[in-house]
């Protein structure tokens, strides 16, 4: 873990752009396709993670974190889990409110226990989400809440989400759940960029989303090499892979700095950057 010398607020998440202060990790210790929950881990089961390749590949994103100045906290990792490495789905901030997750799937449901174990250590407050919502599901932009519609997240969590976030606006995104979270089709850079991968979306959904910020679109090579799924520190900064060139020069074309971390054995899992971090603080 980093050690910053200012004092970090306890919890502060408005955006998905602003500069990243705290964020939750875990390293990929026990990664592994043990039971096939998207299609891209469909394409890598016979392969599989070699485990060895994703730790140094975990740790060289965690080193240029810290390197940017983010306090970096780790979870404990457990056999138990193979897909822990993916904390942004066990929990979510908004404003400052965190929600631990319910989780979906039978193989990740556990998983957030560390998560409460860590938040109850520090003394920080949350609330449990109920009737299945994970955080790769929701995109926070101010006043505005993002939340996909899928077999991960449904439409009953989105109707308690209202009542927990009187001051947000809560605006629904359906969308094809063989993309498994929001997140891998839809994401915000700013606040006038995003990326999406409109053949997930209705047209409705497309124009929608096209009248708020200006869309890079994203190929559907660079989609399921998790094109989407780049995560912003602030100071117009994103964390990509460099096999997703045509994203990159596009992000860069927008004036943005793309740190290239190769994170080729994680992905194969239907993850990357913005799974991986669970952010607590944003200034």
């Amino acid at each position: 873990m980093s050690s910053p010398t200012e004092e970090i607020p306890s919890t502060q998440c408005n955006t998905e752009y602003d500069t990243l202060r705290q964020v939750i990790l875990c390293q990929p210790q026990y990664m592994a396709i043990e039971e096939v929950i998207n299609d891209v881990q469909k394409k890598y089961e016979d392969e599989n993670i070699n485990v060895s390749i994703a730790m140094k590949q975990h740790e060289e994103f965690e080193r240029k974190l810290i390197e940017h100045g983010v306090d970096v906290i780790k979870l404990p990792t457990s056999e138990q889990f193979p897909e822990q490495v993916f904390t942004r789905d066990i929990g979510f901030t908004v404003g400052d409110d965190v929600f631990v997750a319910e989780m979906a799937s039978d193989i990740r449901k556990g998983e957030e226990e560390a998560l409460e174990e860590w938040l109850d250590d520090k003394d920080i407050p949350f609330q449990t989400t109920t009737n299945r919502v994970e955080g790769g599901d929701v995109i926070v932009d101010g006043n505005f809440v993002y939340v996909g519609i899928s077999s991960r997240t449904s439409e009953a969590a989105v109707r308690k989400l209202k009542g927990d976030l009187p001051d947000h606006t809560i605006i629904e995104i359906p969308f094809n759940e063989k993309y498994l979270h929001l997140d891998c089709v839809f994401n915000i850079l700013s606040p006038t960029v995003g990326l999406i991968y409109p053949p997930a979306f209705e047209e409705s959904t497309v124009k929608m989303l096209s009248s708020k910020y200006e869309l890079i679109e994203v190929s559907s090579k660079e989609q399921f090499t998790m094109g989407t799924n780049v995560l912003s520190i602030g100071n117009k900064k994103v964390f990509s892979l460099p096999q997703n060139v045509g994203v990159n020069d596009a992000i860069r074309a927008h004036d943005f700095e793309v740190i290239e971390i190769d994170f080729s054995e994680i992905i194969k899992s239907g993850g990357s950057f913005r799974c991986c971090s669970m952010p607590i603080v944003r200034e």
